[in-house]
């Protein structure tokens, strides 16, 4: 018999017949384990000679890598909000979806914590943490949080799993504002800094909102996967439920960004001189692309209630928004350092990469990733693909019980 884990009822879903059970295929894992060869490869290279291999410097020292830990921080933090509210807030048919959001949730909190480990340049300097630790600076902060926000997903995991609904109960109490302090957090690393046009008091807002909606977008996405591949069924009314609730977070998410947009060019001054590098500059592509790809257009596919049952046009809208969320993860980052905080000074004119950045406008002068920077980052993603397919054969497949 075929064990499907289902997502309309405790018991799992069961198929008569001998057909074979459904997994994610050993040709799919084997590519992702090949593809997490290369990067490793091209991580190692960079240990090897350092992170100048890197399209970063001493004027942007941040690029790549902590886009993807920005990004992965939001995604992870989505999909655990939607899984511990539904026991929070007692919403009985978001309780199905638990398992996929959690494991979900926890591939997505360990790729960001190793795009952090891999921009620091070593494996060594993490020793740094635990001999000199800051606890004044938001970096520190977290670090810790990360670590309990890892520990809480593998307890729900592994209290899902067994069927133990009063401990993940108490758990979603614990679960739900970590998760919302996860990536305020990640938001006060940026935001607190007041020598970059980061500095803003709606920055945490505005990433939880972005977290909500990309993570609950990539959720509805593996859910297809997951069905396509016979692992979970979502039943049509808790998709357009959860397709309606995606609606709800892009317009949350789209007036955070209104609100920092008007207080950015309404005054005029250092904060207007960024806006229109993001409008109209380098990151303009990026900016745009997630106000009318990443936000319009799928508040007006989802807005509708007819197109949420229609899961090519829900599967449509959850690409654009997390491609949108990316996108800002970008714009963010690059615009602030575009930006140059100091002048040159005596002893600095010698630095020629810097002097040209300097007295260069445009995020190109500061920062384009390099092909071997990029495979690290195809690595890492490609590792997350795999260990999310084992971790679905393994908990969802055969013998699996539901949720």
């Amino acid at each position: 018999m075929e064990n499907v884990v289902s997502s309309g009822g405790a018991a799992p879903a069961r198929t008569t017949g001998n057909a074979p059970q459904k997994k994610f295929s050993k040709a799919a894992i084997a590519v992702a384990a090949v593809l997490t060869a290369v990067g490793v490869g091209c991580w190692i290279y960079q240990l090897m000679i350092g992170l100048q291999m890197t399209g970063m410097t001493n004027v942007n020292s941040w690029g790549a890598y902590i886009v993807m830990f920005m990004f992965f921080v939001g995604l992870s933090a989505g999909g655990l909000i939607v899984a511990s509210s539904a026991h929070v807030f007692n919403i009985e048919a978001f309780k199905k979806v638990a398992l996929p959001a959690v494991i979900l949730s926890t591939v997505c909190i360990c790729l960001a914590g190793l795009f952090v480990l891999i921009d620091l340049g070593g494996f060594a300097k993490v020793w740094r943490l635990l001999t000199g630790p800051n606890l004044t600076s938001p970096l520190m902060w977290d670090v810790l949080v990360i670590t309990c926000y890892l520990v809480i997903n593998i307890l729900d995991i592994v209290w899902i799993r067994k069927g133990d609904e009063a401990k993940v109960a108490k758990l979603s109490y614990v679960a739900l504002p970590v998760a919302i302090l996860v990536h305020s957090v990640t938001a006060w690393i940026f935001g607190l800094q007041i020598a970059r046009t980061w500095y803003t008091a709606i920055m945490a807002p505005i990433f939880v909102a972005s977290a909500c909606d990309s993570g609950l977008a990539l959720l509805l996405i593996v859910l297809m996967v997951l069905q396509a591949k016979g692992l979970f069924t979502t039943g049509t009314e808790l998709f357009e439920k959860l397709a309606k609730l995606l609606a709800v977070f892009v317009a949350v998410d789209a007036y955070f960004i209104f609100c920092e947009l008007l207080t950015m060019g309404y005054p005029g001054g250092s904060e207007a001189t960024a806006l229109a590098i993001m409008a109209t500059g380098e990151t303009a592509p990026f900016f745009w692309f997630e106000m009318i790809g990443g936000l319009l257009i799928p508040f007006l596919i989802l807005a509708v209630a007819k197109n949420r049952s229609k899961r090519g046009l829900v599967a449509a809208a959850s690409i654009l928004i997390v491609l949108g969320v990316f996108c800002k993860r970008i714009w963010l980052l690059l615009t602030a350092f575009s930006t140059p905080y100091a002048t040159a000074m005596p002893g600095f004119e010698s630095d020629a990469l810097a002097q040209a950045a300097l007295s260069t406008t445009g995020v190109g002068a500061f920062y384009v990733p390099t092909g071997l920077e990029l495979l690290v980052v195809v690595g890492v993603l490609a590792l997350g693909c795999l260990a999310f397919m084992l971790l679905c054969n393994g908990l969802m497949g055969k013998g699996g019980k539901s949720n």
